[in-house]
């Protein structure tokens, strides 16, 4: 299709949230690992393996269950209330905002609907009221409230509708290469973030 002039080759922004909007401090959690004689990273590598963290992230167990798995995981590592602490600090970890990219972001909704897309769990919603962010979208698609999770493209299809566009009108923004492949298949227009500098060159259509 010819783009009209001026205008930009989307309608909407659909957005991840964790890794793009949100980052964590892992740093209580490293503490506690060395601590434990683990290598920093190892319950991070066992929380967020798929088969430990998809029932969260599709609200299929809850936030507890989750610990006790990344517990469970851990054994044989270190004794059982030390892996509690562990999958309880992860879960705990401090967590802080992108303000260059809510700025951004705040700045695209002014123009077009924008979503945000995130695998996360329930808490997600008073994640970003914590944050202040709560008035950020026009829609959160929130994986464990939904029921699906990216890259299931049926998470993709919603957040279009929601949006009131269709997927081929989509900017899509997401850390993971495998989530941005999977819009890419659907026809969105795919950034795959690793800096605020990708959104903003992204979203350089809608400024002009």
């Amino acid at each position: 299709m010819t783009e009209r002039p001026g205008r930009a080759p989307f309608d909407a922004v659909l957005c991840d949230v964790d890794n793009v909007i949100r980052s964590y401090d892992p740093s209580g959690l490293h503490a506690l690992e060395r601590a434990a004689g683990l290598a920093e990273g190892t319950t991070a590598k066992i929380a967020f393996a798929p088969e430990v963290d998809l029932p969260v992230l599709l609200g299929r167990t809850d936030l507890q269950e989750w610990v006790q798995t990344i517990a469970e995981g851990l054994s044989g590592l270190v004794p059982e209330p030390t892996a509690w602490d562990l999958g309880t600090a992860l879960l705990e970890s401090p967590f802080s905002a992108d303000e260059t990219v809510v700025s951004l972001l705040r700045r695209a909704r002014t123009r077009v609907p924008l979503v945000l897309v995130s695998n996360a769990t329930v808490r997600l919603e008073d994640d970003l009221t914590a944050l202040g962010l709560a008035d950020l979208a026009d829609e959160v698609v929130n994986s464990a409230r939904v029921g699906l999770a990216k890259p299931d493209p049926r998470i993709y299809r919603l957040a279009a509708d929601l949006a009131g566009t269709r997927p081929d009108r989509c900017l899509f923004v997401d850390d993971s290469a495998e989530n941005v492949e999977a819009a890419a298949a659907l026809g969105m227009h795919p950034v795959h973030f690793r800096t605020a500098a990708d959104l903003e060159r992204a979203l350089q259509p809608l400024f002009t």
